[in-house]
């Protein structure tokens, strides 16, 4: 739960300071944004990977389930602690920025003009792919907790400036939970919990098989 509320506090914290400091589209704002979001991601993964997993994100979770790597009675008690996180950490932005005139909406994402609900399933979906595989990859391979936040923190920079422009860059269903219900933004935010699940769940199974696969 704490590492989730940092993760939906400081991430979205940053759009909404970007919003207010920098030129929305601009490539500064983009690059900081995504530069937050991946060193936030690395470091709970440093500093509670040990402890708990570093699970603060459902469709990691969800992915980590069908992969084998966790233990599912472990999977409620995760879901449950991530929804609370996202959404104190949704009613914490609310408190500090609701006397600030921003249009990020608390960090909510949203769609780009012209991209289509179906096209912002799609790339969720294969953000979410990416960024979970590299998840697995890391918690089943990699050794080193810093060679692990590197990598999934790297992948997560990456992919929010391949794919932040055009949908925001969720991949993570109370990432964009929290922010939404406290800025009063729902508008198509079920496309960022419908697209996640996807890719989650195609990364979880073919993770899962390869594994299996190689480790016959």
């Amino acid at each position: 739960m704490v590492g989730t509320y940092l993760l939906v506090f400081i991430g979205p914290g940053s759009v909404v300071v970007a919003s207010l400091l920098l030129p929305v589209s601009s490539n500064e704002a983009l690059t900081f944004v995504a530069a937050v979001f991946g060193c936030t991601v690395g470091s709970i993964i440093l500093v509670l990977g040990r402890h708990s997993g570093a699970h603060i994100n459902p469709a990691i979770t969800v992915a980590n389930m069908l992969a084998g790597a966790i233990k599912r009675e472990l999977f409620i008690p995760y879901l449950l602690s991530q929804v609370a996180g996202g959404l104190l950490a949704g009613l914490t932005l609310l408190l500090v920025f609701r006397t600030f005139q921003s249009s990020a909406d608390l960090g909510s994402t949203k769609l780009a003009s012209g991209i289509t609900p179906l096209e912002g399933v799609a790339l969720e979906a294969v953000g979410t792919f990416m960024l979970a595989t590299s998840a697995l990859t890391a918690s089943s391979f990699v050794k080193s907790p810093s060679k692990q936040a590197a990598l999934v923190g790297g992948t997560l920079f990456v992919l929010i400036m391949l794919i932040g422009p055009l949908t925001g860059a969720s991949f993570n269903p109370v990432r964009s939970l929290g922010p939404s219900v406290f800025s009063d933004y729902l508008s198509g935010q079920v496309i960022y919990l419908i697209g996640p699940i996807i890719g989650a769940v195609c990364a979880g199974l073919i993770f899962g098989l390869a594994k299996r696969s190689y480790g016959r």
